[in-house]
């Protein structure tokens, strides 16, 4: 059966900085926290450093023109604070050209550009003076902002200032799975807590320049569900892991506090951790950081099906996680277990559940008064390979069709949604897992760079043109 598409219903690819640009040490830029964490023996599977990923830098009008050619209507991208300001220090002019240069070409092309501002890349320098843990980072980051919108400001109107703070804060600064790779309670709760400052003190500067600016934040959430409903430790698992990822930030966001919860199972773990958080909020922090916006940005990739009785033997290990015994990197998360429940998944062993992202964009709309949604990151990877000269990724495309009717049915039930940006226009170095993973629409061969849009890409220029699933 045939489902039309809204015609204000916005369709976009999205990408990062240090995933696609390459050029890691040229015209001026220097290194960020993921070309430090990239040459640590054993922290990136799959490759040495991301120096020449997709190239972009010097592809970017290629790029676009692929874009044009697909019908994308809105390009999400970050700017890489260490080619704009490098070692968070003077602006470099010649870093600050290139996001022009690509800006007039989208324009050119009649693509929107959407611009996010922090996607992970951090200078270097700064993480040796304490990164997200120090609250002149957030002083660094404003000032950098500024640059970006005194070079942007007369040609891009949609802003957003962090890309998913949970992975840059717990993932980066507890779990150590992604840069700069520390292992830290303490840490990861005083960088979430500088990241919300850095993004509120932001909006604040950027609504005194320009009012009409339409200014957001992404965070990555997750439906979590207990194995059992009716067991009391699996309803706490789920309640915890929903605290931890998606209350965490929604709380300060749209409540201005952190969740008590939350606070009070750190600190049965950790209490200093708790202690040396709780000192670092300042007042009027949880004003500036719950400054009104006029979007929020959902990324979505699974969901959670968790219980909290570690079986005896248990099974082996399923993507979302594992089981957390004592000694979890995140004190939340002991004696959590994730359960498999049969569904699809991606090569990145994640469950395909579209109906979650349906349910998690009303909940959101629910809980909280937001603004309007879009759906800013979707997307999965799947073990592809080109067949004489051409990639027929059927997966990939039922996954996109699935997860734009999911967001189409929340639409339908009141939620006002009004977007789509499928992850990612282009194969890219894909953080801890290097080049080993492909989330593109478009195949990219790392050798020669050469782009080969897939038969997922083709589908989802149709969808465009032809608003109809």
């Amino acid at each position: 059966m045939t489902r039309s598409i809204p015609a204000d219903f916005l369709f976009g690819v999205a990408t990062a900085a240090f995933q696609i640009e390459g050029a890691a040490f040229e015209e001026g830029r220097t290194a960020s926290i993921w070309d430090a964490f990239a040459r640590v023996p054993g922290a990136v599977a799959n490759a040495d450093n991301g120096d020449v990923a997709c190239d972009h830098y010097h592809r970017y009008a290629e790029d676009v023109a692929l874009m044009k050619e697909l019908g994308i209507q809105t390009y999400r991208f970050s700017t890489s604070w260490s080619r704009v300001r490098p070692d968070g220090g003077a602006v470099n002019a010649k870093g600050v050209d290139f996001y022009s240069r690509l800006v007039d070409e989208l324009l050119e092309a009649d693509i929107l550009p959407w611009l996010t501002l922090y996607h992970w890349d951090m200078p270097q320098a700064l993480e040796e003076g304490g990164g997200w843990t120090s609250r002149e980072t957030v002083d660094r980051f404003v000032e950098y902002a500024m640059t970006m919108h005194d070079a942007l400001g007369d040609r891009v109107s949609r802003w957003t200032t962090l890309n998913e703070p949970w992975c840059s804060s717990f993932l980066s600064y507890t779990g150590g799975e992604h840069a700069p790779g520390r292992h830290s309670v303490e840490d990861g709760l005083l960088a979430s807590h500088h990241l919300l400052l850095a993004h509120g003190r932001t909006v604040e500067q950027l609504r005194e320049r320009d009012a009409e600016l339409d200014i957001g934040i992404t965070l990555n959430l997750t439906v979590a569900e207990p194995a059992d409903p009716d067991d009391a430790a699996d309803r706490d698992a789920a309640r915890r892991i929903d605290g931890q990822f998606n209350r965490w930030f929604l709380d300060p966001l749209f409540r201005g506090s952190f969740p008590a919860d939350i606070v009070e199972d750190v600190r049965r773990v950790d209490a200093d951790a708790v202690a040396s958080f709780t000192d670092a909020v300042h007042e009027g922090d949880l004003e500036t950081i719950a400054r009104p916006l006029d979007f929020l940005g959902v990324n979505y990739y699974h969901g959670e099906f968790v219980s909290g009785t570690v079986p005896a033997d248990p099974p082996p290990s399923v993507p979302s996680g594992a089981t957390y015994p004592t000694g979890s990197p995140y004190p939340s998360h002991e004696g959590i277990h994730w359960h498999d429940r049969g569904l699809d998944r991606t090569s990145m062993a994640w469950e395909v559940q579209p109906e979650g992202l349906t349910r998690l964009l009303q909940r959101v709309a629910a809980d909280y008064d937001v603004p309007a949604l879009y759906v800013t990151e979707n997307g999965a990877a799947f073990d592809d390979e080109p067949i004489d000269g051409s990639v027929d990724d059927a997966e990939r495309t039922d996954f996109v069709r699935d997860h734009v009717a999911a967001t189409l049915d929340a639409r339908e039930r009141g939620v006002d949604v009004r977007g789509y940006f499928y992850w990612s226009l282009l194969d890219n170095f894909e953080w801890a897992w290097g080049y080993g993973k492909r989330f593109g629409l478009v195949r990219v061969d790392y050798d020669t760079q050469v782009r080969t849009p897939k038969r997922s890409a083709r589908e989802y220029a149709r969808m465009i043109t032809e608003r109809t699933i």
